[in-house]
């Protein structure tokens, strides 16, 4: 049984199907890869393709570090500025504003950094007690209103857009992190209010914490703001044709004159014949730019310090106008110097009567009718000349168009003339009566008058080089006559105190009534004018000098003409301010004849 069981091991056997494949035990052979072989590269193309190379990463590096280049020069050429941090609105402000200088070249306008004020009430820590901090600071600031204003919800407050660093300072103590400051430029003036109605002033603008945008509201700085803020011009101060010094004199003068002679206002002009250059323009009362006041919105805007009352000021100027009468008719060739005049009065037309202020007499010379002020006489020569011949040479004066003079406040200002130029008119306008124009005017037509007959334009602007003279409005020879006339108003008519030693003053006064808002003029207000031109046989400067409603008690009765009001002022000016205008007194004894002034108009072309 047990071997039955174990039957005998059975040998594996390969099988024979010849389809089966029979794996051999015997080792095979390795197997061998077949090998490339790479044909030899000519050394020459290798060198060249390295040259190739080296040449296109030198071109790359030559051509990185001309790009720094440009971008370096580019740079240096730009103007300077702090770098800021991108996204900040502040970044594209333009607060950069060129100087404004005199004519030699000192400051009147100028930027400083300033420090601004805000409030962030989110950041505050107590905002009570920051408000009444503030009050305490800066009085202008009600506690209570602000401690308001920091619980609404906003997130940011402008406080103050300029502090001094004692305010600063005193903001810092408080120690509340919701009250930052902010650096900026700002515009000041160092001179105060020296020349603040030719200035005018400036305001910010566009404004961010870290920039303000610096714009002129008035006068130079509104006329001339692009100039200013152009940085094309890299920073070229703007040069004006004022005069420091002379313009400090001028309105000193004027004040303490305008005090004295108890008037309300006042202006003065100081204006180069040849040129037209406006050495000094002053009008009082005045402000301080740096502290500029508001537009007033009621009242009487003639009564506001910002009111120009040289350039503003539209006025009846007066017997300043009967020059311009004599000077055509002996253009003309109606009269001569010595050509009798009728001065019986009262001159009759219709309801109208023309008197003088004193009887002169049934006859004068023209030159008398300029020095006594005739008013009947330039009436009569007015009325040989005709209303369209006067209204013609007085246009070529420019009395009817406002003034081209660089200020926001000049195209404004036109001359008042009649609707209807009737005979009438023709005789009061010869006198200064029916016709209302600005001191700048006058002292424009005078300076063509008396300069050799050309007309000159003003200008608030320093002149470079030579001015072409402007278009004739009268022969050199009626100019000398018209100044030689003008001179002896001073030394024997109504201008006697215009005499200054050494500068020979020519001049002619005018007194005007004041219109009533109502209508009429009134009986105890006047508008006195002298205007004046120096050295008078060879003239270089025209003086205007304007008083509002002066008053002076002089021989123990009211004075209310120019002859005891502007004159002695006019006089003041020419005596302090000449001498800083470099010319120098001539103490020789004055030659007064006709031959004189003929020399100087025949040496002019």
């Amino acid at each position: 049984m047990m071997a039955w069981l174990r039957s005998p091991r059975r040998r594996k056997t390969v099988p024979t199907d010849p389809f089966v494949p029979v794996r051999s035990t015997e080792p095979r052979p390795p197997v061998q890869a077949p090998v490339m072989v790479m044909p030899r590269e000519n050394p020459e193309k290798v060198r060249l393709r390295a040259e190739r190379r080296l040449k296109v990463t030198a071109a790359c590096f030559v051509f990185g570090f001309a790009l720094v280049g440009v971008k370096m020069g580019a740079i240096s050429a730009s103007e300077a500025r702090e770098p800021v941090t991108g996204g900040l609105s502040g970044a594209s402000i333009v607060s950069a504003r060129a100087d404004i200088t005199d004519r030699e070249g000192r400051v009147l306008a100028t930027n400083v950094m300033a420090t601004a004020l805000y409030a962030q009430p989110h950041l505050m820590v107590d905002s009570d007690a920051a408000a009444e901090g503030l009050a305490r600071i800066f009085p202008d600031m009600e506690a209570e209103t602000w401690k308001r204003r920091f619980k609404s919800g906003s997130k940011f407050f402008w406080l103050k857009g300029n502090i001094s660093p004692e305010q600063q300072q005193a903001v810092f103590d408080l120690g509340e992190p919701g009250l930052l400051f902010g650096q900026r430029e700002m515009r000041v003036y160092p001179n105060g209010p020296i020349g603040a109605h030719v200035l005018g002033g400036a305001q910010y603008g566009a404004q961010d914490v870290r920039a303000a945008e610096i714009k002129g509201i008035a006068g130079i700085e509104a006329v001339f703001n692009d100039f200013l803020s152009d940085p094309v011009h890299e920073g070229a101060p703007l040069r004006l044709s004022l005069d420091l010094s002379v313009q400090t004199t001028v309105e000193r003068v004027l004040d303490s004159g305008m005090r004295l002679m108890g008037a309300k206002g006042a202006a003065a002009i100081l204006m180069d014949v040849h040129t037209g250059e406006i050495v000094s323009m002053a009008s009082l009362p005045d402000f301080d730019p740096n502290d500029r006041p508001r537009v007033a919105v009621s009242g009487d805007q003639a009564d506001s310090p910002l009111f120009n009352r040289a350039v503003q000021g539209v006025y009846e100027l007066g017997s300043t106008f009967k020059i311009f009468t004599v000077a055509q008719s002996l253009d003309l060739g109606l009269t001569n110097a010595g050509t009798m005049i009728d001065t019986q009065g009262p001159l009759r037309f219709g309801r109208h009567r023309i008197r003088d202020f004193h009887n002169y007499g049934p006859r004068l010379s023209v030159t008398d009718v300029i020095v006594k002020s005739s008013n009947v006489g330039t009436a009569r020569m007015a009325i040989e000349i005709g209303g369209a011949r006067q209204k013609a040479f007085l246009g070529s004066l420019g009395f009817f168009e406002p003034t081209p003079v660089e200020l926001t406040e000049a195209p404004g200002a036109r001359p008042i003339v009649p609707a209807r130029w009737t005979e009438i008119s023709t005789m009061t306008i010869s006198y200064g009566h029916g016709l209302s124009a600005s001191p700048l005017h006058l002292a424009t037509a005078y300076a063509s008058l008396l300069n050799g007959g050309t007309r000159v334009t003003p200008t608030l602007l320093a002149r470079q080089g030579g001015t072409p003279p402007g278009p004739r409005v009268v022969s050199a020879r009626v100019s000398a006559e018209a100044r030689h006339m003008l001179r002896q108003v001073v030394t024997r008519g109504t201008a006697s105190l215009a005499e200054v030693e050494g500068y020979q003053l020519g001049g002619k006064t005018g007194t005007a009534d004041k219109p009533s808002p109502t209508g009429g003029y009134f009986d105890d207000k006047t508008i006195t004018t002298f205007s004046g031109v120096f050295p008078s046989q060879d003239p270089r400067y025209v003086i205007i000098v304007t008083l509002d409603e002066p008053q002076v008690e002089a021989a123990g009765e009211d004075r209310r003409t120019a002859g005891w009001t502007a004159v002695p002022i006019a006089a003041e000016i020419v005596r302090r301010a000449a001498p800083l205008l470099g010319m120098r007194p001539d103490f020789r004894a004055e030659v007064d004849t006709f031959g004189a002034y003929l020399t100087q108009a025949n040496a002019r072309p």
